[in-house]
């Protein structure tokens, strides 16, 4: 195994002499033929498969800043690695210097406060864990498994969005390792620009080894889950999700799906495989008035499966889990929407049957509330003219299967994407989508982030990422 440079050149792992990097460090260092090496460098999409040269299992601060140091000796390339669910595979890169955080996983609940503070390996599900002990919450996404760190710095959604706004808008503070290898504060008081460009420029300006959350109160119970009919009612319930969408108090937070039937036990066996349609709701009120609210979506059609009932939102946070394993091979298209008109509804439908996998699916993610209240500048996530997220998620088990559900998927954003405000969801990005699709998440602040980049990180030692080049 040969290292790879900043700059691109190949050293010889000889030169590293690793023995002076073990002695600073806490945690692990790990290189092929290690234990725990593929364990580390895996991540969650299996169509990455990189070999980083040196992986160290962080412990704490003080690794992270012994290994940008290491680093910068060295002009190693570095990435850095939370939950690892990010698409692209952003984490890892061949002949890199690895930071696993994933043993950093400490949360602090401050409940009068209401601030959580948790550091930067945490997924999603180990922070509402510790929130929901006090029947708080911020806003996260939709996968319990999710790293925390890569789901906030790209801007993040969820059931929450349509109340308080992006994960990003929720964040108080950050504690940061910068290029120069100090940890440094960023609030809106302390090193406010810096803050400023995390919430939503990605790992461009440093390590994130710990965020700082509002919280809320929401749970420990809520209404939600799925209700179910066959693709043929799709068209009727299209339409009540349209209906139900442009009405849904802000509490209400909706999503529609079309899919291969999952073998899902609350599913009729004779329906496992073939195509249905479905509603999520998440209700994050008052149980009694979300039962009341959701009562249209319960009595509607003829439901072949319906689990949405009162439950702890933990659970809920978790109940998509199993729709996203790792090792599955992933690639999606994405696109903001600021409504739904019945030519997409048709579109939709019409590439949802063309489905040529039995894990793929066409996702409508309802946002509109709290974030259109904000203006594009508030932090670099922008796109706050978004009421939708589309998502083509294809998903498949084959190397082999490749080609034509990456066509699928393709086919089916080129005909969609007259419908987008023209923006998209950076998180969502996969790897070959380039400098125009990081412009169509982050719009008009590009110009402002390479100036904070430029500041922070002249030499662009953060460069695997949505890499933004300094100004």
């Amino acid at each position: 195994m040969r290292a790879k440079t900043m700059d691109g050149r190949e050293i010889e792992m000889q030169q590293l002499t690793l023995d002076s990097l073990k002695m600073r460090l806490k945690g692990q260092v790990v290189v092929q033929g290690d234990a725990g090496y593929d364990e580390s460098r895996t991540v969650w999409n299996a169509m990455i498969d990189r070999m980083p040269a040196i992986i160290v299992r962080c412990l704490g601060i003080a690794d992270v800043i012994a290994c940008v140091q290491f680093a910068l000796e060295h002009q190693l390339l570095l990435c850095i690695k939370g939950g690892g669910h990010n698409i692209a595979g952003l984490a890892t890169a061949d002949g890199a210097l690895m930071l696993d955080m994933s043993l950093m996983r400490g949360v602090w609940v401050d409940k009068h406060r209401k601030i959580a503070h948790a550091q930067a390996g945490c997924l999603l599900g180990d922070l509402d864990r510790e929130t929901q002990l006090h029947g708080l919450a911020t806003v996260l996404g939709f996968i319990s498994m999710t790293g925390i760190a890569g789901l906030t710095l790209g801007g993040g959604f969820g059931y929450l969005t349509r109340r308080w706004g992006w994960t990003t808008d929720n964040v108080v503070g950050m504690d940061v390792v910068t290029a120069e290898a100090r940890l440094v504060r960023a609030t809106s008081e302390e090193n406010p620009e810096l803050f400023w460009g995390l919430r939503g420029g990605g790992g461009n300006f440093g390590v994130v080894t710990g965020i700082d959350y509002t919280l809320h109160p929401v749970g420990p119970e809520v209404v939600g889950g799925i209700v179910a009919w066959p693709a043929s009612e799709a068209p009727a319930v299209l339409k009540l999700y349209r209906t139900l969408a442009e009405e849904a108090p802000p509490e209400l937070t909706l999503v529609t799906f079309m899919r291969p039937a999952p073998p899902a036990p609350w599913l009729p066996k004779d329906m496992h495989g073939k195509p249905i349609v479905a509603i999520i709701a998440c209700y994050s009120g008052n149980p009694g008035e979300g039962e009341q609210a959701v009562a249209v979506i319960k009595s509607f059609g003829t439901p072949i499966g319906d689990i949405l009932v009162r439950r702890p939102y933990s659970q809920l946070q978790s109940l998509l889990d199993g729709t996203q394993p790792k090792g599955r091979r992933y690639y999606w298209k994405s696109e903001y929407l600021a409504g739904i008109e019945p030519e997409f509804c048709e579109k939709f439908m019409a590439h949802s049957a063309k489905i040529c996998s039995p894990h793929s699916s066409m996702i409508l993610f309802q946002i509109g509330g709290a974030l259109n209240r904000l203006n594009d500048e508030h932090s670099p996530v922008g796109n706050r003219n978004a009421r939708y997220v589309l998502n083509i998620g294809g998903a498949w088990e084959q190397a082999s299967d490749d080609t034509a559900n990456i066509a699928w998927a393709r086919n089916a954003w080129d005909d969609l994407r007259m419908f987008s405000t023209g923006g998209t969801y950076i998180n969502f990005l996969t790897q070959e989508e380039g400098p125009d699709r990081i412009k169509a998440a982050l719009g008009n602040n590009i110009s402002r982030l390479a100036e904070i980049k430029a500041k922070w990180d002249p030499q662009n030692l953060f460069r695997t990422n949505r890499n933004i080049m300094p100004a």
